[in-house]
């Protein structure tokens, strides 16, 4: 006699499910979940409907001191000329003009209208410097600005700013001075100040880590108004800006993603579970940089230095409560990889290449483009960072000085610490909602702490 056994559907859906919470458990901790895995989430549901729905309890805005405050007048007497010069990509040019404006103000200079050279940002060892002069699409946008009368009337009272030299000072090529280890007031006062009094006409670069807290307050108003109420796009380049954003769907998420092979190199850490391809790509763009191994691999991913794969971004939108039909704005460069980790989940995603012409989009300089997205960032709906890097710093400040508070980054040294405690599923979920659901309510990370104050609601 056959017996047949009846195999009932609940059963099944326990045994696959079993399986799967098995396979979950043996992947490599430097990759802690699967596609399968984020599709085991995408019905979680939180208190919330999603996180801006979450109330906040502070917020950053403009300090009063700067924005409507009374300045000391300029001292009669300027001490020398400073010219700041800028190197790299273009929201990394705009940091250090903003720095260079409240040192200059610091050493009572009179400001030289800046030089600014392009650079390859991730690679030092291929660096080739153009000057502006020679890329008239280069710089097509804040940069442009500095030197028409615009800017420089925005800065009056705030700073000398030189259109022409003098003759005895326009003769001379001006002094190098290495600013790469000052950091605070007294390191430019006691070190680059007599440097300026000797010779007249100085050049620098400002450190990459300014300690701007403790410049007095005519120095701190001086790079505020630089930064946030002076510099603006190019008519030209924010007409093309605002005819992109009138493109994309509406309402929308800009969501800055950072994870192109330079980046992943420089990063120094490992994943698994990648294409072929992009591991080709990484390998190629490390050059000297051999990732973390070991104990010392653990330690740098959880300090939060490895960026968010497009698949663990999707994971953390998830988590977020964000919708999957979400319409987003991808405002990265080119060349980002495993974009099928989003995608396949994030299914409206539109980027400049789909919505720009083919020659428009060709004939675009990476800082041009990078531009646009500033443009369509800080106007967006909301906005949601992968990194915390040049970009995002100015985007986020940006949006809090207008008033739009919907900005978030995620936070890779918390993603990296629950997953290394063996959080996987809907515990990683719930896990990485309560951590940013914390930052958002006490609007942590929203703006610069420089030219912001904290205000409760």
């Amino acid at each position: 006699m056959v017996v047949r056994i009846s195999v009932k559907p609940t059963f099944t859906i326990a045994v696959v499910s079993l399986s799967l919470l098995l396979a979950m458990l043996l992947l490599s901790p430097s990759s802690p979940f699967s596609q399968t895995q984020m599709r085991l989430i995408s019905s979680s549901q939180h208190d919330e409907k999603d996180i801006w729905s979450v109330r906040r309890m502070f917020e950053w805005k403009p300090c009063k001191w700067w924005l409507q405050g009374h300045l000391p007048v300029l001292p009669a007497q300027s001490n020398g000329y400073i010219r700041v010069d800028c190197y790299g990509g273009l929201n990394q040019m705009r940091r250090d003009l903003c720095d260079g404006v409240g040192i200059a103000r610091l050493l009572n200079a009179t400001l030289v209208l800046p030089k600014f050279e392009v650079a390859a940002y991730w690679d030092e060892s291929r660096l080739h410097n153009v000057t502006i002069t020679a890329l008239p699409l280069t710089i097509d946008a804040w940069i442009i600005e500095v030197c028409k009368d615009a800017w420089i009337g925005q800065m009056e009272g705030f700073i000398k700013v030189a259109k022409e030299l003098p003759p005895e000072i326009a003769s001379k090529k001006p002094v190098r001075v290495d600013c790469s280890k000052r950091k605070g007031q007294f390191d430019y006062i006691e070190s680059v100040l007599p440097l300026l009094l000797e010779h007249r006409y100085i050049s620098m670069t400002p450190a990459m880590s300014q300690r701007r807290d403790r410049y007095p307050q005519y120095a701190k108003a001086a790079l505020c108004q630089a930064c946030y109420n002076a510099l603006r796009l190019t008519r030209s380049l924010e007409k093309k800006a605002s005819e992109l954003f009138e493109a994309i769907p509406q309402p929308f998420l800009s969501l800055h993603l950072r994870f192109e092979p330079d980046m992943v190199a420089y990063s120094q850490c490992e994943y698994t579970g990648l294409s072929p391809g992009s591991i080709k790509a990484i390998e190629q763009a490390r050059g000297d940089r051999k990732p973390w191994t070991g104990e010392p691999a653990e330690l740098w991913r959880k300090r939060g230095k490895c960026p968010l794969t497009p698949n663990e971004t999707a994971f953390i939108l998830q988590s977020l409560s964000i919708p999957t039909d979400t319409n987003i704005y991808l405002a990265a460069g080119d060349g980002i990889m495993e974009m099928e980790g989003l995608t396949s989940i994030y299914t409206n995603v539109v980027t400049k290449s789909s919505l720009l012409s083919g020659e428009d989009f060709r004939r675009m300089h990476g800082n041009t483009k990078a531009a646009l997205d500033y443009y369509v960032s800080i106007n967006s709906d909301s906005y949601i960072a992968t990194y915390f890097g040049n970009m995002d710093k100015i985007v986020g400040a940006m949006r809090a000085f207008k008033g739009l508070y919907k900005t978030l980054f995620l936070s890779r040294k918390a993603f990296a610490d629950f997953t290394a405690q063996g959080l996987r599923g809907k515990e990683l979920s719930e896990a990485m909602w309560k951590a940013h659901r914390n930052d958002f309510v006490m609007g942590r990370g929203s703006a610069l702490p420089d030219c912001f104050c904290e205000f409760k609601l």
